[in-house]
């Protein structure tokens, strides 16, 4: 079968024949039809991300999960227990959805990891109750965007969003934000500018995909006076600004501040189980309704090496047709 197979980390996927995985116990074959290129994925090939980084270096197909027809007809989205930008895949039998028949292969190859960065998040770490207030920080990214809707699509109060892009900050108003504020501006200003809408609107919730220096400014921002504060609920879901911070022990005893995060290894199984049962099943049928706005890029199997990286501007996923 062909697959976009990687021979050595920060190298170039391969458009290549390697051979076909068969499927042990409790596993199923599948025939894919499209599957995400994302961060996670580009990370994971590359050995960087905390998941692999004890794994021996091998020949490995990439791609994490996708959209394919099972050998019954069933055309499904799941998690691969090998590669998935392949011809043919492994998957589990516990660890696949459904599709609605109105979302189309490429839509739902791209929004299940989006939703994993979002909706696990507000759900589960933050525990969102409708009428509260929710700051995304880095929202002009693919993942933020689907981030924007779904936290309206629960019953946000107000949303605000931060970003660089300006056209794609304001668009995001028309997705649900009330609210942005640029990562252009000065430290001082940026910092301003949080105090002053935590004043008139304490903020519940921040879903933040940066870290770095901008999660900083951000909890200095919140950092009290010595008074009863808001609680408000800061969960980290990327790091795309810095792995690192500093966090002075202040911010932590002189305001009601939750700090905690939601990603691969921080999730239950009930949780797991509940955004394949229940989650995701419910946002491909808003996809499929087009009450959930999905931007992509479609690129050939084939093409796999010549656009690995390529950059994709204003949000959208890049997809993997087979």
């Amino acid at each position: 079968m062909k697959a976009a197979v990687m021979y050595q980390r920060d190298g170039m996927p391969q458009y290549v024949d390697f051979p076909e995985p068969v499927a042990q116990k409790n596993e199923l074959l599948i025939s894919m039809k499209a599957a995400a290129i994302k961060q996670l994925d580009r990370s994971r090939a590359s050995g960087k991300h905390y998941s692999i980084q004890n794994d021996p270096e091998q020949a490995t197909i990439i791609g994490g999960d996708g959209v394919g027809v099972l050998e019954n007809g069933t055309r499904v989205y799941a998690v691969g227990a090998t590669g998935m930008i392949a011809e043919k895949a492994v998957i589990e039998k516990d660890r696949m959805v459904p599709l609605p028949a109105g979302i189309d292969d490429v839509t739902a190859a791209a929004l299940p990891n989006a939703v994993f960065g979002s909706a696990m998040g507000l759900r589960f770490r933050a525990g969102m109750k409708k009428g509260e207030t929710v700051l995304i920080n880095g929202a002009t990214g693919f993942t933020g965007k689907i981030a924007v809707q779904i936290a309206k699509y629960y019953g946000a109060k107000r949303i605000i969003v931060t970003g660089r892009n300006k056209q794609t900050l304001q668009s995001l108003l028309a997705l649900g934000a009330d609210e942005i504020i640029t990562l252009e501006q000065d430290d001082e200003a940026f910092v301003a500018q949080i105090k002053a809408i935590h004043s008139r609107t304490p903020v519940d919730i921040i879903l933040d995909y940066l870290w770095g220096h901008t999660a900083e400014l951000i909890l200095s921002a919140f950092k009290g006076q010595g008074m009863f504060t808001h609680k408000t609920r800061f969960v980290s879901i990327g790091s795309m600004a810095g792995d690192l911070i500093q966090l002075s022990a202040e911010n932590l005893r002189s305001v009601d501040l939750q700090l905690t995060g939601s990603g691969l290894g921080s999730w239950t199984k009930p949780e797991v189980q509940e955004l394949l049962k229940k989650i995701l099943p419910e946002m491909f049928k808003l996809a499929a309704a087009g009450k959930l706005k999905v931007e992509t890029v479609s690129v050939d199997l084939k093409d796999i090496a010549s656009l690995w990286d390529l950059d994709i501007p204003g949000g959208q996923r890049l997809v993997v047709t087979i």
